[in-house]
């Protein structure tokens, strides 16, 4: 009977597993179609474009995880002076290397778009961010109704 559960449990798991995976894979796939609607990429642009805008969102999300990771302010109150001054220093150090991929991603961008196409590309992005969250609050009222 134990067994039956915790193979129940790891079942249920993987489904939930599963289903935020796809969750995130079509978010993406809707992503990059808003994104290619929106910029009216020619083919040579986004045979370019693709592979540098999708090695810059794996960094960027890679350092937003340890961005979070670092800012996790739990039991702050029993860091010593010097724990906390090299918790400090990691941020910083955080902060400079995000700067500096939006950096080079940008300069990388430059060399195959225009620089209105860029600030095209970031006003998407912000669209298609707030349409997400919209409809995400859409959905949980309609989820509590």
């Amino acid at each position: 009977m134990k067994r039956l559960i915790i193979f129940i449990f790891f079942l249920m798991t993987v489904a939930y597993t599963q289903a935020q995976k796809m969750d995130w894979e079509k978010i993406k796939t809707l992503k990059v179609a808003f994104l290619t609607e929106k910029l009216n990429l020619s083919k040579a642009e986004a045979e370019k474009f693709w592979p540098i805008y999708n090695d810059f969102e794996e960094k960027f999300n890679t350092l937003r995880k340890k961005m979070s990771d670092s800012r996790n302010f739990e039991g702050i109150e029993t860091l010593s002076e010097s724990e906390s001054k090299k918790r400090l220093r990691e941020i910083i150090a955080l902060e400079k290397e995000k700067h500096d991929a939006l950096e080079t991603y940008v300069n990388d961008l430059q060399s195959i778009l225009s620089a209105n196409k860029i600030l095209l590309l970031k006003k998407a992005e912000d669209e298609f961010r707030h349409k997400m969250f919209n409809e995400f609050k859409k959905r949980r009222h309609q989820g509590q109704n």
